[in-house]
């Protein structure tokens, strides 16, 4: 669907971040993670011993069949998932030895989350979505930076919208703004574009790529479509739970 265009790697060739990246230099770093849920005879063994690290300012594709266990291993890395045993350092943080309360402020501070289903707060308009976590945070300006967060991506003329009278491109968007308000170094992108229709899923790839490099975020996003996953920078494949060979893009 997606070409490697001007978001594409070579696009990136003379960005610092790139030579962080060779310095191995880790924004992300997993070791022998494994995961299983459910209960009793619904038990499932969803992750088997992952071990994986993101460089600063990478992006990483993760691909592979429905049931691999790609958005389970995207919500460990966001600190929204708690694993039953290895280790996760984000940021230099080790996120296993965070009690709840400490992990949500990280996270809020330090991660940016996308979901295929928006999670939009139906009650609350645009701009009020987008300020929800700076509040959340105490910050004073909150507001004032939804705002701006909107106009970058397009919407500067919807901010009193409610998310029932946004298309879904526009959600979507509007759930990228909230994503990135608080600055986060890390941005993690469940399926971005798989409840839009081929051009407006075109529209947000371009925009989360051009957040990524203007940033100089942490991308990691989930996805089904080949063209998106050649994008990044690098591909990592899992298969039953199991890293299968991280490709270079």
């Amino acid at each position: 669907m997606f070409g490697k265009g001007m978001f594409g790697k070579s696009a990136e060739t003379d960005d610092p971040r790139q030579a962080a990246i060779a310095a191995d230099v880790r924004a992300i770093a997993l070791s022998g993670i494994d995961l299983s849920l459910g209960r009793g005879a619904a038990r499932v063994h969803v992750l088997r011993g992952i071990s994986l690290e993101v460089g600063q300012g990478e992006a990483v594709g993760l691909v592979g069949p429905s049931g691999s266990g790609k958005s389970t291993l995207l919500m460990v890395m966001a600190g929204l998932e708690r694993p039953d045993s290895g280790r996760i350092v984000v940021e230099g943080t080790d996120l296993g030895g965070l009690d709840e309360d400490a992990l949500a402020r990280f996270r809020g501070r330090r991660i940016g989350i996308v979901f295929q289903a928006f999670h939009l707060v139906p009650t609350m308009t645009a701009l009020e979505n987008v300020a929800l976590p700076l509040e959340l945070a105490d910050k004073p300006d909150a507001h004032f930076r939804a705002k701006a967060e909107l106009e970058a991506v397009g919407l500067g003329h919807r901010l009193h919208h409610y998310p029932a009278q946004l298309s879904g491109g526009e959600q979507q968007r509007v759930a990228i703004a909230r994503a990135i308000a608080p600055d986060p170094a890390i941005l993690v992108a469940d399926e971005p574009t798989g409840n839009l229709d081929e051009a407006t899923g075109r529209q947000i790839v371009d925009l989360l790529f051009a957040l990524k490099r203007d940033r100089g975020a942490t991308l990691v996003l989930v996805t089904h479509d080949p063209g998106l996953a050649r994008l990044c920078d690098r591909t990592v494949r899992l298969r039953s739970g199991r890293v299968e060979d991280p490709v270079a893009a």
